[in-house]
C-alpha cells in the first residue's frame, strides 16, 4: 500500500470516527514499509504519558543537589519528593481517564508517580480512540514488524494533559551493532597476573591493565548500601561460568569470584548461553568494581523498544533503594525522536528522577563516529547524527579512547551535539571553548547550541571477554561505559565509608575546573563517520572524548576532599 494512500486513509478514519482535535500526521523513513492494516481484533498495547505537575522544579532540585557549590550538594531527594514533582495534576488524571472511559477503557497505572498509564485494547478500539489507522510496517533494517499509525487525533480537552501516546506515530527502533567488532583469541594462562603496563596492554585490555593505567584500586569495596546496576535488552545474558573463568584469568588476586544478581523486567531472560554485550558489561563491572553488589537487569521485549527503556526506569523508581550507579550500552538514533518531544522529554526526566534520588546514570555514546549508532549506516545523511539518550542533559555519556602512549580518541566514538536539547548550563563554558577552537568547520552540519556529548571517555578497544566459553577481543563504547561506571561505584564506596552521600548526577562536578583537572584530557584523534572527517579531539572538552578518561587517584582526592 502506497504511503500517500495510507495518509489518506488515516485522515478518512479520523473524520469518519468523529474524532476532533489536534491531528498529527507523520511520514516515516523509507525503510519502514507498510504491509497491511492491522487486524481489527488483534491487540495493541499503548502507554500514555501525562503531563508532570512541576518538571522545572525537578530539574532545579536535581541541579541543586548535584552542584558542588550548593549548600544542598549530596542531599538527594526522597522517593516521595521526586514523585511529587512529576505526578500529574488531578485535572489531568480526570481529563484522561474520562476520555478513556468514554471508550470503555480502564487503564493500568505503570509508574510510581502515576504519570504513565497503559492500556491493552483491540486495534479497532485504538483506531476509534485516536482517529487512527493502525497498520503493520516492516522495518527493512532489522526485519522487525511494527504496528503503527501515520496519524492520530487527540481531543482538544485532553491534548494539554498528555505528553505522548506510544507507540502510535513513533517509528523508533533500538540501534545495536549489526556486525559487532570482535575476534577470537586463545584463553589466558590461568592465574598469570601480568604486572607492567606496556606488556600487559600490548595485546588486549583486561582489568589489570585498566587498574594500572587509570589507578583503579584492586582492594574490595566494603561500604554498606553501595550497588551498581547493568541494564540490558534484546535477550542478552551473562553467565556465572563465564565470569568465573574471566576472574581466574584476569583477577587471580580474588580468591572467590563475586556473584551478580539477575532481575527480569518485561519477561527478560534470566538464563541461557552467555552473549557478547551482557558478558562484556558484567565482566567489566564485577571485574573492576570489586565486591560492589551488582545487579543485571534483563529487560524483555514488551513490543516497542522505547517502552522497554521506560519500563526499567519505572521499575527502579518504584523501589525504596536504588542502585547508586546504572550503566547502559544500548540506545537509539536521536533523529527517530524528531517531532516526539513529549516522549524524548519523558525519557530524560526519568533519568533526572534517578539522579535526584542519588543514582549516577551512564550511557555508551555509540560506535559510529559523527553518524549515530549503526555500523550499517546507509551514509545518506546530510548532517551529523547524534545518539539518544546520550543527548539527555541529566545523564553521563561515555565515549571511547584507545592506546596508552598516548591515549587517543577511538575513531568510532560517537559524539556531537543534540538537535533536541539545548546546551545545559553546566557545560556551557566547555562547549563554548570547543566551538571557539573549531571555528567555522562543519558549519551547518550540527546544532551549535545543542547539548554536547559524550561527557567523558575510556578505553574501548581490544577488551578481552569470555563469551559462552570463548575468549574474544571486543571494541566499542559499550566497554567504556561499564568501566567508567565502576570507577564511580568505587568512588561511592570511599564516600560512603567516610560518611558522605553517593555522587549521584555527576556532570556538574565533572565540568567544574576541579572535576576536569581530575580527568586525562585527550587531545589527539577524531570520530569520522560515513566519509566525514569528524570532530577533532582538542584541549578541554570535545565531542569525541568529552572531558577525558578517569584518573582514580585524582577523582578520589576530589570527591572525598573538603567542600565536596
Amino acid at each position: 500500500m502506497a504511503r500517500s494512500l495510507l495518509v489518506a486513509l488515516a485522515t478518512i478514519v479520523a473524520i469518519s470516527l468523529g474524532v476532533h482535535g489536534r491531528q498529527k500526521t507523520v511520514v516515516p523513513k523509507p525503510h519502514f514499509v507498510p504491509v497491511r492494516p492491522a487486524p481489527p481484533t488483534s491487540s495493541v498495547q499503548l502507554t500514555i504519558g501525562l503531563s508532570p505537575t512541576n518538571v522545572d522544579g525537578l530539574h532545579a532540585a536535581l541541579y541543586d543537589v548535584s552542584d558542588p557549590k550548593s549548600a544542598n550538594y549530596g542531599k538527594h531527594l526522597s522517593k516521595a519528593a521526586v514523585e511529587a514533582f512529576v505526578a500529574p495534576s488531578a485535572d489531568s488524571v480526570k481529563a484522561v481517564t474520562d476520555w478513556l472511559t468514554q471508550h470503555n477503557i480502564h487503564p493500568e497505572v505503570v509508574s510510581p508517580a502515576g504519570d504513565m498509564l497503559r492500556i491493552d485494547v483491540p486495534v479497532s478500539t485504538a483506531n476509534a480512540l485516536l482517529g487512527a489507522n493502525f497498520t503493520e510496517f516492516k522495518d527493512q533494517r532489522s526485519g522487525a514488524t511494527l504496528v503503527r499509525t501515520l496519524s492520530v487525533t487527540i481531543p482538544d480537552d485532553v491534548d494539554s494533559h498528555l505528553q505522548f501516546v506510544h507507540p502510535t506515530t513513533q517509528y523508533v527502533t533500538l540501534r545495536v551493532k549489526s556486525n559487532p567488532r570482535f575476534k577470537v583469541v586463545p584463553p589466558p594462562t590461568v592465574s598469570a597476573k601480568r604486572q607492567s603496563l606496556p606488556s600487559e596492554c600490548a595485546i588486549d585490555v583486561d582489568p589489570a591493565c585498566l587498574q594500572a593505567f587509570y589507578h583503579i584500586p584492586i582492594a574490595p569495596a566494603n561500604a554498606t548500601g553501595n550497588a551498581i546496576g547493568v541494564a540490558s535488552y534484546l535477550n542478552e545474558i551473562a553467565t556465572e561460568d563465564d565470569l568465573e573463568s574471566f576472574f581466574l584469568g584476569f583477577r587471580p588476586d580474588v580468591t572467590t569470584t563475586p556473584k551478580f544478581d539477575i532481575v527480569s523486567i518485561d519477561g527478560g531472560v534470566t538464563s541461557g548461553d552467555g552473549t557478547l554485550e551482557a558478558s562484556l558489561d558484567i565482566q567489566y563491572t564485577v571485574g573492576i568494581a570489586t565486591d560492589v553488589p551488582t545487579t543485571f537487569y534483563s529487560v524483555g521485549d514488551p513490543g516497542p523498544f522505547a517502552q522497554a527503556f521506560i519500563d526499567i526506569v519505572n521499575f527502579l523508581l518504584a523501589q525504596d533503594e536504588l542502585p547508586l550507579v546504572l550503566t547502559t550500552s544500548f540506545g537509539f538514533d536521536e533523529s527517530e525522536f524528531a517531532g516526539e518531544d513529549g516522549l524524548a522529554n519523558t525519557f530524560c526526566n526519568a533519568y533526572a528522577q534517578l539522579g535526584a534520588r542519588g543514582t549516577s546514570v551512564f550511557f555508551a555514546s555509540g560506535d559510529n563516529g559523527v553518524y549515530s549508532f549503526g555500523f550499517d549506516s546507509d551514509c545518506d545523511a546530510t548532517d551529523f547524527g547524534p545518539t539518544f539518550p546520550s543527548t539527555c542533559p541529566f545523564l553521563t555519556s561515555v565515549g571511547g579512547t584507545q592506546g596508552f602512549s598516548p591515549e587517543v580518541a577511538a575513531p568510532f566514538s560517537s559524539g556531537g551535539f543534540s538537535n533536541m536539547f539545548a546546551t545545559p548550563d553546566y557545560q556551557g563554558a566547555a562547549v563554548g571553548n570547543y566551538l571557539n577552537q573549531l571555528g567555522g568547520e562543519f558549519f551547518g552540519l550540527f546544532n551549535r547550541s545543542g547539548r554536547g556529548f559524550p561527557d567523558v571517555s575510556g578505553q574501548s578497544v581490544d577488551y578481552i571477554v569470555r563469551v559462552n566459553g570463548t575468549f574474544l577481543l571486543v571494541e566499542g563504547t559499550s566497554a567504556a561505559s561499564p568501566m567508567f561506571a565502576s570507577v564511580v561505584a568505587l568512588l561511592n564506596d570511599a564516600r560512603l565509608n567516610a560518611g558522605q552521600p553517593p555522587l549521584g548526577f555527576i556532570n556538574p562536578l565533572l565540568y567544574s575546573d576541579q572535576g576536569a583537572a581530575a580527568l586525562n584530557d585527550i587531545t589527539n584523534g577524531s570520530n569520522p563517520g560515513c566519509g566525514a572527517q569528524g570532530f577533532p579531539a582538542l584541549q578541554g572538552w570535545d565531542p569525541v572524548t568529552g572531558l577525558g578518561s578517569p584518573d582514580f587517584d585524582k577523582l578520589l582526592a576530589l570527591v572525598t576532599g573538603t567542600g565536596v
